[in-house]
């Protein structure tokens, strides 16, 4: 959880700092003259303890005055909204028990300042033209836009295949849904291939922030690569956790987020999250769907419909064996719906064994 809190902070920092905006282009003017600068972001009355003497400025923020401000030597005060600066010229004195890891002093300076503080603090170095972001114990070095752009495109690759995997693994569990062949082993085997999916969904995004503008074509291809992969996960968990509360699966998603690669992999882990007992031969044991995922894919048909004919029927063997006239007895379904649900779960099941064979 701790990791996954991180990724989201580190996420919010770069789209403050991302390619477009007028702070971004500040710290480009500075990066570009080799001046350096020692910026904070708010000022609270933790950040009033650690700050001495400089000139008060409470000016509307640009990109150019933060670049003539950050010639002099002390540290730049802007506002939480980065849309005023407030002090410059100032000098930080933090609290020197505070450990780090930096060497220089300006980002030893910076790096204990976010401690202290837990506001963003951000290093730019004079000799080695590198960005450094601090908040808390966060430090994140901003890298040069090609290989960034280089690394998105990589990971864009590398989506496609993991979808195309997933996309087959999904027809594979569809067509044994439909044959009544399920076992916890091949749906813990689905559920790691959604979680990689979903990992490297998380890797682009923060290429897309740190992208900003530069970005958008990436975002678009992940959009369109991604597409239902977040649905079809949040079913297949409703379909076969056993208890399948969206508080629950909630907790069930948290928990994959926290499992490493390899903990991932590990089938016993994952049917342990579904909240299955312990077991040699628990992963064998066969399993039938409830039919959430199945029945999502028919057009127009409602959540509480899905609700009341899983309620009726308990699960997708006997909802599929189901006649129009048992559906249409279902609250909220009438012999048209029965039609159509009858209809389209055969056309699923005649599609996915085609798809099966390609």
């Amino acid at each position: 959880m701790k990791e996954t809190k991180e990724n989201e902070i580190t996420n919010q920092l770069l789209q403050l700092v991302a390619p477009g905006t007028a702070f971004r282009d500040g710290l480009d003017n500075v990066l570009r003259a080799k001046t350096g600068a020692l910026l904070v972001v708010g000022y609270s009355p933790e950040v009033m303890e650690v700050v001495d003497g400089g000139f008060s400025i409470n000016c509307e923020f640009s990109p150019n005055y933060l670049y003539e401000l950050a010639k002099m030597d002390g540290a730049i005060i802007l506002s939480e909204d980065l849309k005023r600066i407030l002090y410059a010229n100032t000098q930080l004195i933090p609290d020197s028990s505070i450990p780090s890891i930096e060497t220089g002093i300006r980002h030893r300076t910076a790096e204990r300042v976010a401690k202290q503080t837990g506001r963003l603090v951000v290093s730019i170095s004079q000799r080695r033209n590198i960005i450094t972001l601090y908040m808390g114990s966060l430090r994140y070095s901003l890298k040069d836009m090609g290989v960034i752009l280089t690394k998105a495109n990589q990971a864009i690759q590398t989506l496609e295949k993991y979808k195309a995997v997933l996309k087959q693994s999904f027809t594979n569990l569809s067509a044994l849904e439909f044959e009544e062949l399920v076992t916890l082993q091949e749906v813990a085997h689905v559920i790691h291939r959604v979680e990689m999916v979903l990992r490297i969904k998380m890797e682009i995004k923060r290429y897309v922030n740190e992208l900003g503008t530069e970005g958008r074509l990436i975002s678009m291809q992940m959009e369109e690569l991604i597409g239902g992969v977040e649905e079809d996960a949040w079913f297949l968990l409703k379909d076969y956790a056993r208890d399948n509360s969206d508080e629950r699966l909630r907790d069930i998603r948290a928990g994959l987020k926290k499992l490493s690669n390899d903990e991932l992999m590990d089938a016993p882990h994952v049917i342990r999250l579904l909240g299955y007992p312990q077991g040699a031969s628990i992963a064998d044991e066969a399993v039938q769907p409830r039919g959430y995922r199945q029945m999502y894919r028919i057009p127009r048909l409602p959540l509480v419909i899905m609700n009341n004919l899983i309620e009726r029927f308990g699960n997708l063997p006997s909802i599929v064996m189901a006649t129009i006239a048992e559906l249409d007895e279902v609250d909220g379904i009438g012999e048209v719906r029965a039609r159509a649900i009858k209809e389209g779960l055969r056309r699923i099941q005649d599609q996915m064994f085609i798809d099966r064979q390609i």
